[in-house]
């Protein structure tokens, strides 16, 4: 006999299936959420009267030079068919090494700095980065397990993903790393500090250009047209302004919040270098290369935040 075949589940449904098979995951990005909230409730009224600030525009600014940086990257993709594994995993490796460099510098000491100032104690201002630190690791853990993306060598995942072209899944996976980068380069701004702002929007920007030609060129070997697969690495990189906008009103006027955020924005990258580029790297036996490459990536940006700084 016959049978008719079954009707997809609502994508609702596997969303509630996923969930009941990660209830921790799901217990911490409700906790991050539940922080994040809190924050943004406290400088929504800040943004609202800051539209026309300076700080603000410095944030918007500086995610608008990652975009731009992220497109500059994948243009090259229209002349390349193909680009080295050894290259793009010394690339990768050096996009790594900035954000490590980048966390440390311009996040996580000017963090420490502020809240040993706040609080006059030097344990307690590194807690609230801790603090910090800890929401954006739970974030990113949420956001990686609850949204349908994939990666060049592990293949698709999330909840759903049978159901999304293979090229919008490249997309959300960009988005999934650009929005943390947007969001620390939009804190980093958020108390009118150059010396911190400028050389993280700098060393996030210029991470970017490899960045933005190893995802163009992945979307080319998979049979994605030239223009079209520049044209999805620069949609990625739209989440680094948006983030920027989200990191500077998360901090707002608060000073508490100061040190939080950045703790926040560092913890987020963190998990994105460890959990996904560094493996990326690794996976085609270019450990060397991409060691290498992470090395002069860290060189450089230390280097930017003692000149910029």
């Amino acid at each position: 006999m016959n049978t008719l075949p079954h009707a997809p589940r609502p994508w609702a449904q596997l969303l509630a299936q996923h969930a009941r098979q990660r209830p921790q995951v799901l217990l911490g990005l409700g906790i991050a959420l539940t922080g994040i909230l809190v924050l943004l409730l406290q400088g929504q009224v800040w943004l609202a009267q800051a539209t026309q600030h300076e700080v603000v525009r410095w944030a918007l600014w500086g995610g608008s030079a990652g975009l731009a940086a992220t497109t500059l990257g994948a243009l090259p993709a229209v002349f390349l068919k193909r680009l080295k594994a050894q290259h793009e995993d010394a690339m990768l490796g050096m996009a790594a090494g900035m954000m490590l460099a980048a966390a440390a510098f311009s996040l996580l000491l000017p963090g420490i700095a502020a809240g040993t100032q706040l609080t006059g104690h030097a344990f307690t201002g590194a807690g609230l980065v801790v603090l910090g630190m800890g929401l954006g690791v739970l974030l990113m853990l949420g956001l990686d397990a609850f949204t349908p993306h994939e990666h060049d060598k592990t293949g698709p995942c999330g909840p759903g993903h049978e159901r999304c072209q293979r090229v919008w899944l490249f997309v959300m996976a960009v988005a999934i790393h650009n929005l943390p980068e947007g969001m620390a380069v939009g804190v980093g701004f958020a108390q009118g500090d150059l010396s911190v702002g400028l050389p993280l929007a700098t060393a996030i920007a210029l991470q970017d250009i490899p960045e933005g030609l190893a995802v163009a060129m992945t979307l080319r070997a998979i049979g994605t047209p030239a223009w079209k697969a520049v044209g999805i690495a620069a949609l990625g990189g739209l989440l680094e302004p948006i983030g920027a906008l989200i990191g500077v009103s998360l901090v707002g006027n608060s000073a508490l919040a100061y040190p939080v955020g950045l703790g926040l924005a560092a913890g987020a990258m963190l998990f994105v270098v460890s959990h996904e580029v560094i493996p990326e790297t690794h996976r085609n036996g270019h450990q060397t290369s991409a060691t290498l490459g992470l090395m002069a990536g860290f060189a450089l940006m230390m280097v930017l935040d003692t000149s910029l700084g």
